[in-house]
């Protein structure tokens, strides 16, 4: 979404509409004290004239939380990371920060210096595009440094995150409502900080459909923004990734289209299991008694498969039998008494002369057995890819280490913020 507002954001001042309005000069800044600090850390100061640039520098990228208070905030912690990766001794070298400014403005199709000409034409600074760019470049090779070597992803975490996709019905079906900000030119921010406040005042239908009816220049304003229920497929493929990533009773957050500001409100989705979802494939040990007796004492002595079979060592081999098959192929009589275990548990099936001890050792979905281990050559969006793939095991592999890495970093971040001296004059 964010690099969706961006090049939205971008193309409009390309097309000369997104100039912030009433840009300061360095005159009128210093005389109205902007240039005093506003806040130490640790010693360095926070100036009103970087809370000012900061903020407009998000505006004309139509981020959320452009206000002065967030602003501070995200200074503060700019200067907390640049703090830590000072003291490991990481440093920004000329064309990494070349690099790294190129990429920015590539984002809304520019280069550096056309970038930082739109920035200049709504008064902010090229050093503040740039030490935004260069803090978070820090913050990466300090996480880079300190923190991918301590984490790790076991396969177990792996399979379960593969488990719980297949297992989860794939939407088809959404209930939204809608709110439609109109937004002229000259007065897209003002557009944008209406959805935003919107957004952060919105905790029920209720409240967003209060809004809709009194903000929303669509003929829906009157049902407060109600859309009927819509088949996923009929949405527009940018808006699809969006709402999929949405909880039903959310609200997303503001998108840029031409003319308005767009939000949306789930109310509700319908979906459908994947094709052969419900199938299951039993990993299980079957060994051969002469007495009900004898297969407690063994289910007694083991706690997992792996100590049953240890446990079982002395057994005649032609006894003991592990086998990972689907539901269809396994005997009937052994199916039943299967369906009702748990991974690690026991049943005794007496069929007179001899006795069968069951053990579950796991059941997984079908689907998980043959889902791929490496990407494939087609994207998430290619035709050619078929309409229900599983992610590949290495794909999310890295969602989940990247989840991680980013949850270490906030950790640490947040150690960082405990820990300073934060203070005003």
């Amino acid at each position: 979404m964010r690099r969706i507002l961006l090049g939205a954001a971008l193309a409009a001042i390309l097309a000369g509409t997104g100039t912030v309005p009433g840009p300061f000069t360095h005159q009128a800044q210093a005389q109205s004290g902007l240039f005093q600090p506003v806040v130490y850390v640790n010693d360095s100061a926070v100036t009103g004239y970087e809370i000012e640039q900061r903020a407009r520098f998000m505006q004309i990228l139509r981020a959320p939380n452009n206000d002065r208070a967030s602003v501070e905030k995200a200074l503060i912690d700019d200067r907390l990371r640049s703090f830590a990766a000072k003291q490991a001794g990481i440093a920004a070298t000329d064309e990494q920060i070349t690099a790294g400014l190129e990429e920015f403005a590539s984002r809304g199709g520019m280069g550096v210096d056309q970038f930082v000409q739109l920035l200049g034409q709504s008064g902010v600074d090229r050093q503040t595009f740039e030490d935004f760019v260069v803090s978070g470049l820090l913050w990466r090779e300090f996480v880079r440094a300190r923190m991918v070597g301590q984490v790790t992803v076991s396969d177990a975490e792996v399979e379960q995150a593969m488990k719980n996709i297949i297992e989860t019905p794939e939407i088809t079906h959404v209930s939204l409502s809608e709110l439609i900000i109109p937004a002229p030119p000259g007065e897209e921010g003002k557009a944008m900080a209406l959805a935003e406040r919107i957004v952060s005042q919105t905790s029920s239908e209720a409240d967003f459909a209060a809004f809709a009816r009194q903000y929303s220049a669509t003929p829906s304003a009157q049902q407060g923004g109600r859309l009927p229920m819509t088949p996923l497929a009929n949405l527009p493929p940018s808006l699809r990734p969006i709402l999929l990533q949405m909880q039903a009773g959310t609200v997303s957050q503001p998108l840029q289209v031409e003319g308005a500001v767009v939000l949306f409100f789930l109310r509700e989705t319908r979906g459908t299991q994947r094709p052969g979802a419900t199938e299951q494939v039993l990993d299980y040990i079957r060994v051969r008694l002469a007495t009900a007796q004898e297969a407690a004492n063994f289910a007694a002595r083991a706690r997992t498969c792996d100590e049953l079979e240890a446990a079982t060592g002395q057994v005649p081999a032609e006894q003991v039998t592990r086998q990972t098959l689907s539901q269809g192929q396994i005997p009937q009589g052994e199916a039943i008494r299967l369906a009702t275990l748990d991974d690690n548990e026991t049943a005794v099936v007496n069929y007179g002369g001899t006795v069968d001890l069951l053990m579950l050792c796991k059941r997984s979905p079908a689907l998980l057995a043959n889902a791929p281990e490496a990407p494939v050559a087609t994207s998430p969006d290619d035709p050619a890819r078929p309409a229900n793939a599983l992610p590949v095991r290495d794909d999310i592999r890295d969602q989940i280490f990247n989840r991680k890495i980013a949850a270490a970093a906030d950790n640490y971040l947040a150690e960082l913020r405990a820990n300073a001296i934060i203070r005003r004059p």
